[in-house]
């Protein structure tokens, strides 16, 4: 008998004019709140916010005492300083609060003990040593994770220690499985000539369970058209995807495409794959219905290569194995010989070498494990590894999402998050992965190809201007494109009430202000020496210079809960957190991409995303920021060209 099919698509172009299909014709899969203790494996369907910091309290990160900073400075091997117990210090162990009298802890290694209530030391330490900060892990309003991300079992600790108790997530995916088939029988011991045993419903129920679908099997439908159209209306009242096993071929008795086309829609009938070749795609009161051929290795290959990206594309997330694979370090990381150790990771491709940037290796840092995309070891007996050393990376995340990440490495801001959540919303394939090390560490990291693009805002000391100086001194002949951001405020984060009534830089030195400062190479930090400078201030007369944190919102969480009265940052920080803030000046926070990258799709919907309405009515709703030249292309280039 002749036999036909509507096509014979090649699988690649089946694939994706299919997604296409489903995409515009067929229904997304709703979101509902949940618990997170029961959010493992769900996908967020919105960003999700820290609700406090974590630690939330000053805690001891050592055992041995917790003292007053400045007690301790004239200790020296030759001339001791004594500390009695209760009026000059107290015993503590790590995790344990600091009391408020308090600003620093002396590990118990480092300590003479003279009797039960006296001590001795021979060195001095600075203020907050060892001392685990409100907010090290986690500040408060801080983006956990962006819209669209699988949650991981580290997600999960990530989200209660910042307080999440509920998230909005989709749906489970719920498919309907039919079997169909005059000759088909329910598994039994006993089974007569011509009756073939149902198992294919188990094998793509339990690969569907894996890829985190709830499943309905229905009962074993004959070959009837009645019988079908009741059974396949019904599972799509009750279904996101219908899956009917069998009855897709051109045989006599196979009615699934013909059932199809009067209750719905059929997209396409023959796929150029074998086995797999009478795979039928269509859809119903737009929910996917795909008719799998009965043959169970038929079957698998067509649950693997295209039912698998369909429910990928529905819940916004694509489904991926993680296995190993090599790298360059882009640093070097120092390890005890006592110990195999792990390092989490990012990972980008750039210049075709995928790269690995270790992330923070602190053991209470549950967050950089939600940030890691994979997992270096570093072997027992082994002193550390080598920066541009090649590595095996046991990956966290699927590779055509690392193939579709953007790499930036640079200064921070909170728009840099939101860049993200957008780009996830609108391109769920793609993301944004940033490591904040200052816009210095930015720099370098472009100079040695390991970053897409990195965020700066280097203040050129001698005449004020912003970046051009930096981008010729360092980057002199690298072919790259300076893009506008954003003018933003930065300025002085106080308490609310200004208790302490600080106006100015000069209020810095006051013996009862104390500052938390940003790390070396930051932007900031270099604006902080410029004003310095300008307004004839030392450092060494300011408390807590030596005090650093790495992003804005971590400055203003310590000045939020009292351990800091003042730290310089951007305006929109200041806000999140309801301090008073003391504008001192307006400074240009820039993009900086390499040229080869202007034409790359990833690149082209980040820049899309950059001019989004939503992204940037969120930032003027942050406030402090100007947007007056965001997107705008600056003249310098290379300066060689």
């Amino acid at each position: 008998m002749k036999t036909t099919y509507l096509e014979n698509r090649r699988r690649e172009e089946a694939v994706e004019a299919y997604l296409a299909y489903v995409e515009a014709k067929c229904d997304r899969i709703d979101t509902e709140e949940i618990s997170v203790m029961d959010a493992l494996h769900r996908i967020s369907a919105t960003a999700v916010y820290a609700t406090h910091s974590s630690p939330h309290y000053y805690a001891a990160a050592m055992d041995g005492i917790a003292t007053k900073a400045n007690k301790t400075y004239k200790a020296s091997e030759t001339h001791p300083v004594t500390l009695t117990l209760d009026e000059d210090y107290i015993v503590v162990d790590t995790g344990d609060p600091i009391d408020e009298r308090f600003d620093t802890v002396i590990m118990v290694e480092e300590l003479i003990q003279r009797d039960d209530t006296h001590i001795e030391l021979l060195s001095a330490v600075t203020p907050y040593n060892h001392i685990r900060q409100i907010g090290e892990d986690i500040c408060q309003e801080e983006v956990l994770l962006p819209s669209n991300t699988l949650i991981r079992p580290w997600t999960l600790g990530a989200m209660i220690a910042g307080g999440v108790t509920r998230i909005s997530v989709r749906k489970r995916i719920k498919v309907g499985l039919i079997p169909t088939g005059d000759e088909v029988v329910a598994p039994k011991p006993d089974p007569k000539p011509g009756e073939v045993l149902e198992f294919n419903s188990s094998i793509f129920k339990g690969m569907l369970q894996e890829w985190g679908c709830d499943v309905v099997v229905y009962p074993i439908i004959p070959d009837q058209i009645d019988a079908l159209t009741h059974c396949l209306n019904q599972a799509v009242d009750e279904c996101d995807v219908v899956l009917v096993n069998a009855g897709s071929s051109a045989g006599r008795d196979d009615y699934a495409s013909t059932i199809l086309k009067n209750l719905g829609e059929v997209f396409l009938h023959g796929i150029a794959i074998k086995p797999g070749k009478p795979t039928l795609l269509g859809s119903v009161r737009r929910k996917p219905v795909i008719g799998v051929p009965g043959y169970p290795v038929s079957g698998i290959l067509v649950l693997e290569e295209i039912v698998k990206p369909v429910l990928g594309r529905l819940r916004r997330l694509p489904y991926e194995e993680t296995p190993k694979m090599e790298a360059y370090l882009t640093k070097r990381i120092l390890s005890g010989l006592k110990y195999e150790e792990f390092i989490r990771v990012k990972l980008g491709k750039v210049d075709g070498k995928w790269i690995a940037t270790p992330l923070n290796r602190g053991a209470g840092v549950v967050t950089s494990f939600v940030k890691a995309d994979g997992i270096v070891r570093i072997p027992l007996n082994t002193e550390g590894l080598e920066a541009g050393e090649k590595v095996i990376v046991e990956r966290l995340v699927p590779m055509n999402q690392l193939e579709n990440t953007l790499v930036s490495i640079g200064s921070h801001d909170p728009l840099i998050d939101l860049l993200n959540d957008r780009l996830r919303t609108d391109f769920p394939n793609l993301s944004l992965s940033s490591t904040h090390v200052g816009s210095m560490g930015g720099i370098m990291a472009m100079k040695r190809h390991e970053a897409h693009l990195t965020t700066i805002h280097l203040l050129n000391e001698k005449d004020g201007t912003y970046n051009r100086s930096y981008l010729q001194k360092y980057l002199n002949g690298e072919n790259l494109i300076w893009m506008k951001g954003v003018k933003r405020s930065q300025g002085l984060m106080v308490e609310v009430g200004n208790p302490k009534n600080i106006r100015s830089i000069h209020d810095l030195i006051r013996s009862d202000v104390r500052y938390v400062n940003r790390q070396k190479g930051s932007g900031t930090r270099i604006l902080l020496d410029y004003l310095l400078e300008q307004n004839h201030v030392s450092s060494d007369d300011i408390y807590g210079y030596d005090r650093e944190e790495f992003t804005h919102l971590s400055v203003a969480v310590q000045v939020s809960q009292g351990s800091a009265d003042c730290g310089l940052g951007i305006y929109s920080a200041a806000k999140i957190y309801g301090l008073e803030f003391i504008p001192l000046c307006e400074e240009e926070y820039d993009f900086i991409i390499r040229a080869d990258m202007m034409d790359d799709p990833r690149m082209l919907a980040l820049l899309t995303c950059l001019r989004h309405p939503d992204f940037t009515k969120k930032l003027m709703e942050l406030g402090g920021y100007t947007l007056d030249e965001l997107g705008r292309i600056d003249e310098w280039r290379n300066p060689h060209d």
